[in-house]
C-alpha cells in the first residue's frame, strides 16, 4: 500500500483540515501517518502555517528539507497546502520547483483528485464499513485507522478529545495581522452542521471538545445577524455524552456577555477562556487598530470573572509594536502582575508584507529590544504561574488521562487546553484507563506542571 505523511505546522484551525484531508486518503485506501518522525518514502503532504515570520520560514525550511529527500529519490511525491500557500502559490512555485502540487486554504481536496489520476498512486476503496459515527465511510481494514476516523475526520489527537472549528476568516483588521489577507472574511458554519459533527463525534468515543475560530464570538453574525455563539454552546452542552467544551480565540471588542451566563451556569462548559487581548497601552492599542481601550479591557476582565467564579483566562500578548516606548512596556508589564493571568502567551511583532502596519509603520524596535521585552513579560508570568499552580497543592480537582508516559499518566483539568496548557502527573500507582476522568488530590506544583495523587 501507498503511504501518505500529512504534517502540519501552525495551529489546531490548520490540523481540522489536516484531519479532513487524512478522512479521504484512508477512505481511499492509503496508509495514512500525522506528522511521523521520518516521511515514509511515497507522498509526503506539508500543511503549511503563514501567520508570523517564524513560522513561514518553518515551513518553507520544512518542505526544502522534503524536496531534497524527493531529489535525491527517497521520497516519490511532494505537495503543499494551507495558509502559506494560500498567500504565496506563485512564488513557490517558482521557488520550489520540486512541489509536485500547490494547494491552498480552501481548495486541499482537489489533491485527491489530481493523485487519483496518477497511475502510480491509484488505489480501490476498500469496502470495511466504517463505525455508527461515520457510517458511509470505508477505510482500511486494520483497526488502528477505523478507531481514529469518526464524523469524516481522521483524528490526530487523542480519541476522546477533538478540535471543532465553527467558522473560517476574520472581519477584525488589527494593523499587525496577516490572517483576513489569507483566509478572508468570518464565514460561520450553519449551528445545524456544527451539533451534527458533535453528535456523530460523542458516539464515536470523544467527550471533549475544544471550540476554535479565528474569531468565536463574530460566530453567527454573517448567517443569523447576530452573534449566536452563547446558543451554540449552550445546544452543544445539552448533547449527552459531551463532558468538556473549552473556548479559543476571543476577542474583547464587543465581546458577548450572554455567553458567560452559559459558562456559569452550564457544569460541562469548562470555566476557561482564551481571549486575546495583544496589549493594555491606549496609544498601543489604537495603532493596532485593536478598536478597545485600556479601561474597557479592564472593564471586561472584571465582568468575565466576577460572572464566571474561579474562570481560567489565557491571553496572548505582543511586545515590540511599531513605536512602542520603554514606558508603554512597562505599562504592558504592570497590567501583566495585576492581571495575574492563570495562562498567557506572548509574541515579538513581525512586520507582515500588506498589512497596514507594514505600510503604514516603521518596525523600529530593535530585534535586542524586543527578545529582552519578551522575556521579561514571560520571565514575569512565569512567576504568576507558579504561585498560582502552588495555591492548587490539597485541593481536589477532576482530571482528564491523555497518556501514560514513563512512570506517569499524564492528564489535564478543566483548566488546561492540550498542547498549550499544563499538565498533571500521576505516578503508577494505580491503572488508569486512557479517557477516562478522574478525582484527583493535588500533591505538588511547578511553574508549569501539577503532581497528584487519585482520590479512593
Amino acid at each position: 500500500m501507498t503511504h501518505v505523511d500529512l504534517f502540519t505546522m501552525g495551529c489546531s484551525k490548520n490540523l481540522v483540515d489536516t484531519e479532513r484531508l487524512l478522512a479521504r486518503f484512508a477512505e481511499r485506501g492509503f496508509l495514512v501517518h500525522h506528522d511521523p518522525e521520518e516521511p515514509h518514502g511515497d507522498i509526503a503532504v506539508v500543511n503549511t502555517c503563514g501567520f508570523i515570520g517564524d513560522a513561514k520560514q518553518e515551513s518553507i525550511n520544512f518542505i526544502l528539507q522534503l524536496a531534497e529527500m524527493k531529489e535525491e529519490g527517497t521520497l516519490k511525491a511532494l505537495y503543499a497546502m494551507g495558509c502559506l500557500t494560500e498567500r504565496y502559490r506563485s512564488e513557490l512555485r517558482t521557488e520550489i520547483p520540486e512541489l509536485d502540487g500547490i494547494y491552498g486554504k480552501f481548495d486541499y481536496m482537489a489533491l485527491l483528485d489530481d493523485l487519483s489520476s496518477n497511475v502510480l498512486f491509484n488505489h480501490t476503496p476498500t469496502t470495511t464499513t466504517m463505525p455508527s459515527a461515520s457510517p458511509s465511510l470505508t477505510s482500511l481494514a486494520d483497526p488502528q485507522y477505523a478507531e481514529r476516523i469518526k464524523a469524516d475526520r481522521y483524528l490526530t489527537t487523542p480519541t476522546h478529545y477533538a478540535y471543532l472549528k465553527i467558522s473560517e476568516g476574520c472581519d477584525r483588521r488589527c494593523a499587525y495581522c496577516a490572517i483576513p489577507l489569507i483566509t478572508g472574511k468570518h464565514i460561520s458554519r450553519p449551528m445545524e452542521d456544527i451539533l451534527d459533527e458533535v453528535r456523530q463525534l460523542v458516539a464515536g468515543g470523544v467527550h471533549e471538545f475544544q471550540v476554535i475560530a479565528q474569531e468565536l464570538t463574530f460566530y453567527g453574525l454573517d448567517l443569523y445577524g447576530e452573534s449566536r455563539i452563547a446558543e451554540l454552546i449552550d445546544r452543544m452542552a445539552d448533547i449527552p455524552g459531551v463532558r468538556w467544551i473549552r473556548l479559543h480565540y476571543a476577542y474583547p471588542d464587543h465581546f458577548p456577555t450572554n455567553l458567560l451566563d452559559v459558562m456559569r451556569r452550564r457544569d460541562n462548559v469548562c470555566k476557561y477562556l482564551d481571549i486575546a487581548l495583544q496589549h493594555i497601552s491606549d496609544s498601543v492599542l489604537e495603532r493596532m487598530q485593536r478598536h478597545t481601550t485600556k479601561a474597557e479591557t479592564l472593564s471586561l476582565i472584571d465582568t468575565i470573572r466576577s460572572q464566571v467564579p474561579g474562570i481560567t483566562l489565557r491571553t496572548t500578548l505582543m511586545v515590540g509594536f511599531p513605536g512602542e516606548t520603554e514606558e508603554e512596556f512597562e505599562e504592558l508589564l504592570d497590567f501583566v502582575r495585576t492581571a495575574r493571568f492563570e495562562r498567557m502567551g506572548a509574541f515579538a511583532y513581525s512586520e507582515e508584507e500588506g498589512t497596514y502596519a507594514a505600510t503604514h509603520y516603521v518596525d523600529d524596535v530593535s530585534p535586542e529590544t524586543k527578545q529582552q521585552r519578551l522575556d521579561t513579560l514571560m520571565a514575569e508570568q512565569q512567576n504568576i504561574s507558579a504561585a498560582i499552580n502552588a495555591e492548587k497543592v490539597g485541593r481536589q480537582v477532576q482530571v482528564v488521562i491523555d497518556r501514560c508516559e514513563g512512570e506517569y499518566f499524564i492528564g489535564r483539568t478543566e483548566a488546561d487546553s492540550p498542547e498549550v496548557d499544563g499538565e498533571v502527573l500521576i505516578k503508577h500507582d494505580t491503572p488508569l484507563q486512557v479517557g477516562a476522568f478522574y478525582e484527583v488530590r493535588i500533591t505538588d506544583a511547578d511553574e508549569f506542571d501539577l503532581y497528584g495523587r487519585v482520590e479512593d
